[in-house]
């Protein structure tokens, strides 16, 4: 029933996996960033060598003084363009990162059957694609501006450190190693924490999105108040969340903060000493103190970069651990497109379960010949809407095979299947985009011509026309502005202009008054001649014209034949009748 779960790629692993795809763009602006930060330590140096120059006196320094002074400024200017150049590049990567994340999580998501989406709420699931894009962004902008300039500056300076003084270099460089072996420590220990802010976080957004699309729900129920009080709830525990993950970071930056300080003021009186005992000029003393400066404020913007860096990682983790499960169903190695046929269907013996639920199909049994209209019907949980999900593949079953023109769906891509199928759904569902692209959903190819005459066949040009913009009028979000009826109608023009040899009905008429249903019957009569149509009801007087009704129990079929056999025959299709005329089903001769 499930896929294996497979490995997630740690939050590093999946930024990388992106950042592949751009590598001219990504190398650009890694190399403009470190080569900014060279010429940023180069400055110092650059400034202590004019030092030096000048302590010479006016005289011994006359001709060297100004290719100094323009060594410097070359450094500069060199500094500040590189840190442009790294922007622009960063500008056009980075942002495409993103759209790459989104592109591809969205497919992923797509890919998962109807029961992945029942388990989770749509908003939280949005809501972790845009937050795993934005993390995503923000790490690969502190990577680049915020953790590689001061560690690279760090670094440099140890460097330059080493030109003047090694063994003070040496130490350094311990220290610095020391400082930052024990803050990454103390950060992965807080990983949870930020972990839980994200969480909180994808859920209330979940939340918000569940309340707003039941918002009449909510008022018909008078529970405004109590969705309030609900949703205050969760943005407490989000704040706390968030609290806690924020001064774990600051405890983290204020030990930093006391060791950095440390540090730089031990350089600093180093340097102090070896002018006190001649072993380093005026100029040393100087890029002594810079350089000290910049380990100082390069370890400190490190830290705070390592604060946000940290919870961006936990937040891209949460989000991809959430997002990247498993597809239950996936095309298999081989699969090929289901081939155009008559549009036969055949269910061998299929025995199916729900995880952790009792049997539904039992053993089915069933061939519909192309072109036959069949209606199932029965009780709830007789397995009819399992069927039906079974030939759209949502599911494979646990054993036996089901068949479309003798290819066992398994071997077929998904694609593939659900081009060759036209459903119209008991909920009916609808963009939030125009009639036009509704109805065309199905045939994004379709004429305008095509669209009016599907409108038409179901019956629903009339009201389209109607309404303020025509077939130019958005409907709203799942078709929020039209009736039950309308929303149904404009489903089966959809399906009409679709064309296909097989037609899925799941209580097609279930929303519609007693008039537009005369219509729709009168419509799909028409359309259904000559194609393969399953179709649920429990509305029986909608299958009276079908050729054959099945009528399921516990997963089994208990009945199969015409309408008119099985209303003559005491059985279970005739009771059900009775029950819809409140026990006054007319006297009709009994089957022989």
């Amino acid at each position: 029933m499930t896929a294996p779960s497979a490995p997630r790629p740690s939050a590093f692993g999946f930024l990388f996996r992106y950042a592949r795809r751009r590598p001219l763009g990504h190398a650009v602006v890694f190399g403009a960033v470190l080569l900014a930060v060279l010429c940023s330590i180069s400055t110092q140096y650059g400034l202590k060598h004019l030092i030096d120059i000048v302590a010479m006196g006016p005289e011994a320094a006359a001709r060297s003084v100004w290719p100094a002074f323009a060594l410097l400024c070359a450094i500069i200017a060199a500094d500040n363009l590189l840190w442009r150049v790294g922007g622009w590049a960063a500008a056009r990567s980075f942002t495409a990162v993103t759209g790459d994340i989104r592109q591809d999580l969205f497919a992923h998501l797509a890919g998962h059957t109807p029961g992945y989406f029942a388990d989770r709420l749509p908003g939280a699931l949005a809501a972790r694609v845009s937050a795993t894009a934005q993390a995503a962004f923000t790490v690969e902008n502190t990577l680049a501006w915020n953790v590689v300039p001061p560690s690279a500056a760090v670094i440099g300076a140890i460097l330059f450190t080493s030109a003047i003084h090694p063994p003070l270099a040496l130490a350094l460089a311990a220290v610095a190693l020391a400082i930052g072996l024990l803050m990454h420590r103390l950060a992965r220990r807080g990983a949870a924490l930020h972990r839980r802010h994200a969480n909180s976080a994808a859920a209330i957004d979940g939340e918000l999105v569940d309340v707003v699309g039941n918002i009449g729900v909510m008022r018909a129920f008078g529970a405004t108040l109590r969705e309030r009080a609900r949703i205050a709830g969760a943005v407490g525990e989000e704040i706390g969340a968030h609290q806690r993950s924020l001064l774990y970071m600051e405890k983290l930056r204020t030990i930093h903060a006391v060791l950095t300080v440390l540090m730089a003021g031990a350089v600093l009186a180093a340097a102090l000493l070896l002018w006190q005992r001649g072993q380093a000029s005026v100029g040393d003393v100087a890029l002594l103190a810079t350089l000290s400066l910049t380990i100082l404020h390069g370890t400190r913007d490190i830290a705070v970069a390592l604060v946000e860096l940290t919870q961006q990682l936990a937040r891209l983790e949460e989000a991809t651990g959430a997002l990247l499960v498993p597809h239950a169903l996936e095309d298999r190695p081989g699969a090929v497109p289901l081939l155009p046929g008559a549009g036969e269907v055949r269910l061998e013996l299929v025995h199916f379960a729900y995880p952790d639920r009792p049997t539904v199909l039992d053993g089915l049994d069933l061939t519909v010949p192309p072109g036959q209209r069949v209606g199932l019907v029965g009780f709830s949980g007789a397995g009819k809407s399992t069927v039906l999900a079974l030939l759209q593949r949502f599911y494979d079953p646990d054993s036996g095979r089901v068949l479309i023109d003798g290819q066992d769906l398994r071997d077929v891509t998904l694609e593939s299947l659900h081009t060759a199928l036209a459903v119209v759904p008991q909920d009916t569902a609808l963009f939030h985009r125009t009639v036009r692209e509704n109805i065309r959903y199905g045939r994004p190819d379709a004429t305008d011509e095509e669209v009016l005459r599907a409108a038409e066949m179901a019956h629903c040009r009339a009201f389209i026309e109607a309404l303020p913009e025509g077939f130019d009028t958005v409907v709203g979000n799942r078709g929020v502005k039209l009736s039950g009826g309308q929303r149904q109608r404009l489903a089966i023009a959809r399906a009409l202009l679709k064309d296909t040899p097989i037609l899925l009905l799941d209580e097609a008429t279930s929303a519609l008054d007693s008039e537009s249903e005369r219509a729709i019957q009168a419509a799909l009569d028409s359309l259904m001649r000559g194609r393969t149509v399953i179709a649920i009801a429990h509305r029986l007087s909608t299958l009276q014209n079908f050729d054959r009704i099945i009528v399921m129990n516990h997963g089994r079929i208990v009945e199969d034949g015409p309408p008119s056999e099985l209303a003559r025959r005491h059985g279970p299709y005739r009771e059900l009748l009775r029950q819809q005329h409140s026990g006054n089903l007319p006297e009709l001769p009994e089957a022989a």
